[in-house]
């Protein structure tokens, strides 16, 4: 099968493509600066340009079969009134202009666009979610319910459409372990906040895992959550890293500290949400690092 790709030369993209080309699927790329997103990228993949403010011309997913959409502004910044327009934009109006391509286009038969967990609202103590639970209502969760709206009418095409909310994908080339490894390797880590809000962790191989799974399964559609079973507070995640590393994992961060540096993104940090993926272990996907401490050791043990 084609896939179609965006966000091919962020955090997920590039080893996404080498599992598509390694299960046999065509891979055909769409960004902004196609040069850059193809360079590293095994020979045979093909490119197009996508922006998501540009209407997307239908040849432009080259006769695709799949789209795999991934493309988003990082959250991980402070919220300015620009910041929040290119977080909302690049999600809400990038996937509308995607899908209306994939109308067009008429080849579409299965779609997988990206979500997040930030659909649940930004602190839910330690109450379960499932896919089921209800959406939250502060800046995040607003965009993606908008985010997903727009995805959703991909499925009112009769396109396949499964939205996965993404969790904190665990890999030191990027996302948060990245950013914490530093403190934590000098032993100069410990929890943020009072440690008690939720982490829903997910190594970075399941969450290719997953969205391959949810690629390939013809009967999975709507929602998935793409977080590993066992969510941890942020307490226990700061003493498994340190065991990990075998460093010392005390030093707090204090709250206060945190919201003077990030505003108002800081409440991604302090808040949490304790989210279990229902719908993929009932699909019958088998996680490769279920448990925290064993995902921690081979990543940087």
């Amino acid at each position: 099968m084609k896939v179609a790709l965006t966000g091919a030369s962020g955090f997920l993209g590039p080893q996404l493509v080498r599992r598509l080309l390694d299960k046999g699927h065509a891979v055909h790329v769409l960004a902004r600066d196609v040069e850059r997103a193809l360079k590293g990228l095994p020979a045979g993949v093909s490119g197009a340009f996508f922006d998501a403010s540009t209407p997307l011309p239908p040849d432009a997913l080259g006769g695709a079969g799949a789209v795999v959409h991934l493309a988003g502004e990082p959250v991980a910044q402070r919220w300015t009134e620009s910041a929040r327009r290119r977080i909302h934009d690049s999600r809400v109006v990038g996937t509308r202009l995607l899908v209306e391509a994939m109308q067009a286009a008429g080849t579409v038969r299965h779609f997988v666009s990206a979500s997040a967990i930030g659909y649940y609202g930004g602190d839910r103590g330690a109450e379960p979610l499932t896919e089921s639970s209800a959406p939250g209502e502060d800046f995040l969760a607003r965009v993606c319910r908008d985010w997903e709206a727009e995805a959703q009418r991909a499925a009112a095409a009769d396109i396949r459409t499964v939205v996965a909310r993404i969790g904190v994908v665990l890999h030191p080339e990027g996302g948060a372990l990245k950013q914490m490894l530093p403190a934590f390797r000098l032993g100069l880590g410990g929890k943020m906040g009072s440690g008690q809000q939720y982490m829903s962790w997910v190594h970075r191989d399941d969450t290719l895992g997953l969205l391959l799974f949810a690629l390939e399964q013809p009967e999975l559609t709507g929602p998935v959550n793409v977080t590993a079973p066992e969510p941890v507070t942020n307490a226990d995640f700061s003493r498994a890293l340190g065991a990990a590393l075998h460093r010392p994992a005390v030093l707090p961060v204090p709250g206060f500290a945190l919201k003077a540096a990030l505003g108002e993104m800081s409440e991604v940090v302090l808040g949490g949400q304790r989210v279990l993926p229902r719908r993929a272990l009932e699909a019958g996907y088998r996680f490769q690092h279920p448990e925290l401490s064993e995902a921690l050791r081979t990543l940087v043990g």
